[in-house]
């Protein structure tokens, strides 16, 4: 096994921002083609290597390229056995164990598909495993799916939904010398602002995985000039739901916090994934894993699977209280579990 360490430290070192991960899939695509047992196809910046070994069942394993914005932290350090640097932990670290798997595992004994996505940090239109459900679907054809997200080497199942909403508010302008001639939109916010703030998120256990839901005020807008009451201002929430919950659902529980408002306008929303171990290759990696299992708090494309029927789960290196942070880092012990993890699931089926 090559060190897994200075792989994603390589790969750290190929810059991929959302919308540019054109570099890090050329490396990708020439690493993976060399490889005989592998038939290598790219659709944009998406990448797909499968065996095609004639076995009764398939397990795909998919990690993305692409990196929120460096914040300090682009290039990659190396001390003892960790790793510094921006997508370490979220998440080429798992892209990196997936990609060494691909290289070594010539005869696993369930075929295997290996994608390296794009735009999994940006909005779901962007999405590459999307993409190539909507181009491409008989490349991602499985019976069972595994990202390798960042979960500390332990398996998170399922996850939560994601949605985003403006809130909005109306008044009237006026001068601010003559203030009580207008109304101020800013102002009208203020209760929406502390219902927010007071929330509470519900902590909820399915199938033995713990998910806690979250509300939280991410955007605001507003203001005309120093001078002016302003005549409109807005707020833009984002809420985490648990997976016993749907959009709609959901959405009804945002309205329901933020009360009486002028507009409310869902702009994104992802849904919810359930967990779903129950698929013997998932319970083989549940046991290579140690045996516990969790409920994955972030929104991840398990969620896309488990939308079609793709019994799916989470299981990476990194700890996924890092991600996106300016101190995002990953250990060689992650690395090393979750490739011994899945190369023992690889080689016994």
């Amino acid at each position: 096994m090559a060190d897994l360490l200075k792989l994603t430290a390589a790969l750290v070192d190929i810059p991929s921002v959302s919308h540019d991960e054109g570099a890090i899939t050329d490396h990708l695509q020439a690493v993976l083609e060399a490889v005989p047992w592998l038939s290598v196809t790219r659709v944009g910046e998406n990448l797909v290597a499968r065996t095609s070994l004639g076995r009764s069942t398939r397990l795909l394993l998919a990690g993305h390229t692409d990196t929120v914005p460096a914040n300090g932290n682009e290039t990659a350090r190396i001390e003892g056995d960790v790793l510094w640097g921006l997508g370490a932990c979220d998440m080429k670290g798992g892209v990196a164990v997936l990609a060494e798997l691909a290289c070594t595992v010539a005869e696993p004994a369930v075929d295997t598909t290996y994608v390296f996505y794009e735009c999994e940090e940006v909005d779901a239109r962007f999405n590459g495993i999307e993409r190539l459900f909507r181009e491409r679907p008989d490349l991602v054809e499985a019976d069972a799916a595994l990202l390798a997200e960042p979960t500390s080497a332990r398996v998170e199942a399922g996850c939560q939904g994601t949605m985003r909403v403006e809130v909005t508010m109306h008044g009237e302008r006026a001068h601010t010398a003559r203030a009580w001639l207008g109304r101020n939109a800013i102002h009208r916010l203020a209760p929406v602002l502390a219902s927010v703030a007071a929330y509470e998120g519900r902590q909820v256990t399915i199938d033995g995985c713990h998910f806690r839901e979250g509300l939280q005020v991410v955007r605001v807008t507003g203001g005309v000039a120093n001078n002016v009451v302003p005549d409109r201002a807005s707020v833009t929430l984002n809420h985490r739901f648990a997976p016993d919950r749907s959009p709609a659902e959901a959405e009804a529980h945002v309205r329901a916090v933020v009360g009486e408002v002028d507009s409310f306008e869902v702009t994104d929303m992802a849904p919810a994934a359930l967990p779903s171990l129950g698929h013997p290759l998932l319970q083989a990696v549940l046991g290579a894993a140690g045996g516990v299992a969790d409920g994955k708090l972030g929104w991840t494309d398990v969620a896309r699977f488990a939308a079609r029927g793709v019994p799916a789960t989470n299981f990476g290196p990194g700890d996924p209280g890092l991600a996106h942070s300016a101190g995002e880092m990953v250990t060689r012990a992650d690395l090393d579990t979750v490739y011994g993890a899945l190369r023992s699931v690889l080689e016994q089926g």
